[in-house]
């Protein structure tokens, strides 16, 4: 017997719709729909503990997101022939589901819980991670998981002036804006994306066009919620409270916090301060209740921490480090700092610290993108590396962190607009972050700004950015420039913006309270504008301009075009011809087919060997034109003629016949040219009796008047 299946369809008032549909696939999950848009179609399940582990505090949600092979008709490659570990891709949609989703579970909820997300099908014209929030929270709306604020994200592009939700990735090229929203129907909770340097009267356009989208998805949610069955939610065992101790505890504690709070420290001094306040609490309460609810005064001083700390900085405008709200702290740059790598730079703001690297190579180093969504490459890609120490942690390293994955994604798309179309390297860019307390990912977009124009990459503009957050109670709010990490914790909402001069080209924005009002987000971007500014200040004065060259020990890269027919001479039998030039040259080929033409990248350090392949190219794809004089050296005596080779081509030869010297007759060719002879010939094209090249030297020398025969 076939399950009734329930089935609710969102019009994009395009023509395009999206259908949600639950009842039929994977009904032991608590929840579990299919969302369709086009061909392309999402399993989304959601599953969650009926008890949780009491040891656990927090909520252990892991969201996972994986695109299958078959579901674009396609084998995966490798060796095993199956899916492995996700794609970078496919982490950066775990990412953006994640981030909303997380805040809308009770605080309270510690249940083990796993939302996870498939592409089963894949249409060519239709972008599946636009699609995964929508799919998440209508798995989670037909179960019974404590989860009450439903929510949707949704792509938005502008194309010719007009916003479009969830184009295809041909339209998404055309635009100028490309961000994914993520919204509850009355509050934005997540902003991330790029842009062609936007203002930020644009941006706030762009997230309300979306945010109206969204409505409409969640009402589509809600209606399948009702035609299903909306279930009971179940009953979950919530945090132990106890009240007499939450006031004990900040009775003891809030003045001291305040008063920490408000002198303004360094982080390892203001840590310090804190677990000392820490331990004078935990000495007013005997052994016994410490292991009883030992547990319950670490949280509630925490509580009173946060609460102490944000009211500081709401009552006197006065934060951890002792700045004003819209203070940036001191900064200081440095370039060139690596001597050997191609380019590099040193951008330490505050705490915080990032050293950039640069290498250039050639298409052979892109980066090579192959999913089932996806295929394509990368000719300007960043890493970003967070090790333990940077925090004066140690810790074990397990390898690329989904934090990682996401704080260089967004690096990248900062400033990857700004890499000139016509530049023919590859490009990477490696972050290490060295120290970090606030916004790396930040110090990332400024060091690699700087690393780039250090290796003489022609920047189109130099890019900044900036982490700004926000506290508010409800009626007072303070828009804080360049947070700590301290401040990013305790905050309602932390973005980061980054942009040129002249606009944005990459945002960041998670928050964490509902109904954050537009004139906040307008301040706070305005705010944010002023910083990055600063912050640029910085930076071109440290390095004002790209250099006007690569360094002398960096690649230079040179690019040529061939005819198609001449690609097999240039790489020779078994590439025996462009092997042998490599190592003469000491240069890196590579060799490209771009519509019938060979495009061919030169790469090395010696200007001389550069100058070896171009004229190797130059005599491979030497073509003498018909009546044209051309400069020719004999190499080679012939009884019957002589070898030369064009001058302006070594390697092509062709034979100059006795008969074509000298308009007198020649009865040996020694008496007129000898090895080594350099003159000019005249091209005669192809004798058709012997179909080969002709050529001339007596046909640019005067003719001599004829004798008159004698009667």
């Amino acid at each position: 017997m076939i399950p009734q299946l329930f089935v609710e369809k969102i019009d994009l008032g395009d023509g395009r719709s999206i259908t949600i549909e639950t009842g039929r696939l994977a009904k032991q999950a608590d929840g579990s729909v299919v969302v369709r848009m086009g061909d392309t179609m999402i399993l989304a399940t959601a599953v969650s503990a009926r008890s949780a582990n009491p040891a656990v505090d927090f909520l252990p949600l892991t969201v996972d997101y994986r695109e299958k092979f078959a579901a674009a008709g396609r084998f995966p490659g490798g060796f095993f022939k199956r899916e492995a570990r996700p794609s970078d891709s496919e982490v950066l949609t775990m990412r953006l589901v994640d981030r909303v989703l997380r805040p809308l579970f009770p605080d309270d909820y510690h249940a083990e819980t796993q939302v996870m997300i498939q592409l089963m099908s894949h249409d060519e014209e239709v972008m599946p991670d636009a699609l995964a929030g929508l799919a998440a929270s209508a798995a989670l709306a037909v179960s019974d998981i404590p989860f009450y604020n439903l929510i949707s994200e949704v792509r938005v592009a502008r194309i010719d002036g007009k916003f479009v939700i969830n184009p295809s990735r041909e339209d998404l090229a055309k635009s100028d804006i490309d961000m994914m929203i993520g919204a509850s129907m009355d509050s934005v909770a997540m902003v991330e994306g790029e842009m062609k340097e936007i203002s930020e009267a644009e941006m706030v356009e762009a997230i309300k066009f979306a945010h109206e989208a969204i409505k409409v998805q969640i009402q589509a949610q809600l209606r399948l919620q009702a035609a299903f069955g909306k279930k009971e939610i179940r009953t979950y065992e919530g945090e132990k409270e106890n009240e007499e101790i939450y006031k004990k505890v900040k009775a003891a504690a809030y003045d001291k916090i305040y008063a920490i709070a408000k002198v303004g420290s360094a982080k390892h001094e203001r840590s310090a301060a804190f677990a000392e306040v820490k331990e004078e609490v935990k000495a007013l309460f005997t052994e016994e209740e410490l292991a009883a609810d030992g547990d319950l005064v670490s949280k509630y001083f925490y509580k009173t921490n946060k609460e102490a700390v944000r009211n500081v900085v709401l009552e006197l405008g006065i934060r951890l480090d002792g700045r004003k709200t819209t203070d940036i702290r001191p900064i200081w740059c440095e370039t060139d700092y690596l001597p050997r790598v191609h380019g590099s730079s040193l951008f330490t703001r505050g705490e915080t610290q990032a050293l950039a690297t640069v290498t250039l190579g050639t298409s052979r180093e892109a980066n090579q993108i192959d999913s089932p969504s996806e295929q394509g490459e990368e000719k300007f890609y960043l890493h970003y590396n967070f090790p333990p120490f940077s925090t004066g942690e140690a810790k074990p390293l397990r390898g690329t962190s989904r934090r990682e994955v996401g704080h260089g994604n967004l690096a990248q798309r900062a400033l990857k607009n700004m890499i000139p179309a016509d530049c023919p390297y590859t490009i990477r860019i490696v972050s290490e972050v060295l120290e970090s307390n606030g916004s790396s990912s930040m110090a990332t977009v400024c060091a690699g700004t700087m690393a780039l124009m250090d290796a003489g990459v022609q920047m189109i503009k130099p890019v900044s950015g900036i982490a700004m957050g926000l506290i508010t109670d409800g009626e007072k709010f303070a828009v804080l420039s360049d947070i700590l990490g301290d401040e990013d914790h305790l905050g309602d909402m932390d973005f980061k913006v980054t942009g040129t001069k002249d606009g944005i080209t990459a945002c960041q924005m998670d928050i964490k309270i509902d109904g954050l009002r537009y004139d906040i987000m307008e301040q706070a971007l305005g705010q944010a504008r002023e910083g990055r500014m600063h912050i640029l200040g910085k930076l071109t004065e440290t390095i004002a301009a790209p250099r006007a060259d690569v360094k002398a020990h960096s690649p230079k890269i040179i690019t040529r075009t061939i005819p198609g027919n001449f690609i097999g001479a240039l790489i020779g039998p078994g590439g025996k011809v462009i092997q042998e030039l490599q190592k003469a040259t000491g240069t890196t080929i590579v060799i490209n087919e771009v519509n019938e033409e060979g495009v061919i990248e030169i790469l090395g350090t010696d200007p001389a060997g550069i100058e070896a392949v171009l004229a190797k190219i130059q005599s491979i794809t030497f073509k003498p034109q018909m009546g044209e004089a051309y400069e020719v050296k004999v190499i080679k005596m012939l009884d019957f003629g002589a070898v030369v080779e064009y001058t302006a081509a070594p390697g092509n030869e062709v034979l100059l016949h006795v008969s074509e010297l000298a308009w007198e007759r020649t009865e040996n060719v020694t008496d007129v040219v000898n090895m080594g002879d350099v003159f000019m010939v005249k091209y005669l094209g192809v004798d058709p009796k012997t179909r080969k090249e002709k050529v001339s030297r007596k046909a640019l020398l005067q003719r001599p008047p004829r004798e008159e025969k004698k009667e």
